[in-house]
């Protein structure tokens, strides 16, 4: 019995044993065969092109022309003749206000200076034969004239009772609906004009020195993903509001289209400085860490940690001001596996023509 249990664990152990044996082997194998075919990368070329420096920013879109139309007598609303998304040109009626009481003093001035024009042309007749004062004509051509001038003044009353676009455009607002009872100076629409958009930016007053008048810009509004919209930088304000420390800086844009709209919310790319024919590399193959930048640098089936100095970035590329040369080959992905001296598969060739 004793020999038999002896036997049974000599065999057990003999079985372990092989089994560790062999996974010690497969394991150093596949070890073997990674350092001989080298670690999966995908590499990008330095290469030259241009480069822009942007400033980024957000803004809302204003109307460069638009005026709110308000009422310059007061009344009550009896017609209305346009409504909002009206298209709308300069002097067209908006709307009319109940003018029978204008029309009706207007009418009565007028008969009344009518009456008095005959006194006046009497007088002045009986002027030009000495035949009265001089103070007692002026008297009747002060009179006379003092009523004409009321006329004119009740005529312009029955005109203003017609509330009329002052600018060509859209209607972008109503504030009065038929029968409401308004007064002088009452806002009653907004028009706008869509073809002149503005984007309104307020920068920091340290980032000035960045910006000037004509400066290229590059918009995009979350409404309007899929398109981008151009400008340039239209005027700086000479000086800094106090209370924010910021800077106006107005764009005027370009929408052939018509697609955007005043009050759109968008994300502002000014491009402020250029540089042409500098050394570029794709973007992800930089490695920052600590402040420090570095890639990995390809030679023949190797990689080697190489510091790199960075200028200007871009959604795409990153430029080189010290570090690499034009040609050179550099990791874009993989290069979280890689340590200095590593040994690489080249499966892909990421580098596209600038």
């Amino acid at each position: 019995m004793r020999l038999y249990v002896s036997v049974s664990i000599c065999l057990l152990l003999l079985f372990f044993s092989s089994v560790f044996i062999t996974c010690g082997n497969n394991a150093e194998s596949k070890e073997t065969e990674e350092e001989n075919s080298g670690i999966p990368v995908e590499i990008g070329r330095v290469s030259r092109g241009d480069i822009s420096a942007v400033f980024s920013t957000t803004a809302n879109l204003e109307a460069e022309d638009e005026a709110t139309v308000v009422a310059k007598v007061s009344g009550i609303i009896k017609e209305i003749y346009v409504e909002e998304a009206d298209l709308v040109k300069k002097g067209q009626p908006l709307a009319r206000l109940d003018d029978e009481q204008l029309i009706f003093r207007r009418n009565e001035v007028r008969a009344n200076m009518h009456k008095l024009k005959n006194e006046y042309e009497r007088n002045q007749k009986l002027f030009e034969q000495n035949l009265i004062s001089q103070d007692a004509f002026d008297k009747v051509r002060f009179e006379y004239e003092s009523l004409k001038a009321s006329l004119d003044l009740a005529q312009l009353e029955v005109d203003y009772a017609t509330i009329r676009a002052p600018i060509s455009g859209v209607v972008s607002e109503r504030f009065v609906k038929a029968g409401n009872m308004i007064s002088q100076n009452e806002a009653t629409f907004k028009i706008t004009q869509f073809k002149s958009l503005n984007a309104i930016l307020h920068i920091p007053e340290s980032q000035m020195g960045k910006l000037e008048s004509g400066q290229q810009v590059n918009l995009n509004f979350d409404a309007l993903s899929d398109e981008i919209f151009n400008g340039h930088v239209e005027r700086i304000s000479p000086i800094v509001d106090p209370s924010s420390g910021t800077i106006k800086v107005t764009v005027r844009m370009k929408d052939p289209k018509q697609l955007l709209k005043p009050g759109m919310f968008g994300r502002v790319n000014i491009i402020y400085d250029v540089h042409s024919a500098t050394l570029l590399i794709p973007k992800e193959a930089v490695i920052t860490e600590d402040r420090e930048s570095y890639v990995y640098l390809v030679k023949d089936t190797m990689v080697f940690q190489q510091a790199i100095e960075t200028g200007y970035t871009n959604a795409a590329y990153l430029e080189i001001l010290n570090g690499l040369s034009e040609g050179d080959t550099v990791v874009t992905i993989g290069q979280t596996s890689l340590k200095d001296s590593a040994k690489v598969q080249l499966i892909a060739d990421t580098t596209t023509k600038l």
